[in-house]
Formats: C-alpha cells, sequence, structure tokens
C-alpha cells in the first residue's frame, strides 16, 4: 500500500534526520568554543525545527490514512509514535530551548555549554520516538 510506504518513508527521514543531529551534528558543535557552539545550535535550531515538525505531521497524517485503509492498527500505533516527541518537546525541551535563544553571544558561560550537552541528551528521546515509529511502520508494511 502506497500510503503506508510514504508513511514509513516519511517517519525514517524524521528518524535519520533526529539521530543525525544526536551523533554528527551535537558532537561536532560541542567541539566549538563557548560562543560558536551556541550560535551554530541557534542556527541549526531554527532550520531543523521546521524541517522535523513537517516531517512527523506528515509521516502521521499518512500512518493515519494507511491506518483507515487498511484497518491494521499497526499503523495507527506508529502515527501515535512519531508525534509523540511534540509533548516532550513542548514540556521537558522548550525550557531548555528558550534558554539558550535568550543567551547572547557574549553572555555566554559555562553554564551555556552544559545547556546545550542537556538539551543534546534531551533531543535523544525524540530520535527513540522516531526509532519506535519506524520501526512500527516497518513492521506493518511488511
Amino acid at each position: 500500500m502506497i500510503v503506508g510506504e510514504l508513511a514509513l518513508v516519511a517517519a525514517a527521514a524524521f528518524t535519520g534526520a533526529a539521530i543525525y543531529v544526536n551523533v554528527a551534528e551535537q558532537p561536532a558543535r560541542l567541539a566549538l568554543d563557548d560562543r560558536a557552539m551556541l550560535e551554530q545550535w541557534k542556527r541549526s535550531y531554527d532550520n531543523a525545527s521546521v524541517m522535523q515538525a513537517g516531517l512527523a505531521l506528515v509521516a502521521c497524517a499518512l500512518g493515519v490514512a494507511a491506518f483507515f485503509l487498511s484497518l491494521d492498527w499497526r499503523w495507527l500505533l506508529g502515527a501515535l509514535f512519531i508525534p509523540a516527541p511534540w509533548p516532550w518537546t513542548i514540556l521537558v525541551i522548550m525550557p531548555v530551548n528558550r534558554q539558550l535563544k535568550a543567551t547572547a553571544g557574549d553572555a555566554v558561560q559555562s553554564v551555556t555549554r552544559a545547556s546545550v550537552g542537556h538539551w543534546g541528551r534531551l533531543h535523544g528521546v525524540r530520535s527513540a520516538f522516531g526509532i519506535a515509529a519506524t520501526l512500527v511502520y516497518l513492521w506493518a508494511a511488511a
């Protein structure tokens, strides 16, 4: 079913992007000096948040559509996992995001580096939800 396969592709794209942040971008960012690290995080966050939200929305909508077309509950389960990072982001990550976005480049302190590191660990949960959704969609598509 093409709708389910598209849901799987969108979920895998979301997951790949989230994992990339954790395994490539975050370590590279943390290797920068404090000011450059913060500036890179801000630019990356502004771009990635729109892309990740869009991919999650598409993957969720396609999963729900696949459920209604097939009546296979696994599509609905995947569709529940893929937007699960939204409440996590709003309730847990957003306070860290606000703190980092409000920090001026000339006001960077050691606590800023610790906050960026903490943000990376929190972001790992987003990656885990994406992995779960992708695996469930893969199971449903098999």
